[in-house]
């Protein structure tokens, strides 16, 4: 199984890229992790490490996607 990460700061962009793109993955397919990093601080880095630059963000298997544009990475940082 494909591990899926979906990484968000909550705006209303990643919201509706959380609502039609991640929950729209086949969880018989992907093993699928829904990360706020407005919530969750601690996983900035991890997401960083995945190359993601802005949110929303998803990464399958190590490959970041990034779907339209809510903020970048750096903003999300403070």
């Amino acid at each position: 199984m494909k591990k899926a990460v979906f990484y968000h700061a909550g705006c209303p962009v990643c919201v509706q890229a959380e609502e039609t793109v991640a929950k729209s993955l086949d969880t018989g397919k992907f093993d699928i992790e829904i990360v706020h990093l407005g919530e969750d601080r601690s996983r900035i880095n991890e997401a960083e490490d995945a190359g993601v630059e802005s949110v929303p963000a998803l990464v399958i298997d190590g490959h970041p996607f990034h779907i339209n544009f809510g903020a970048l990475l750096e903003d999300v940082k403070g």
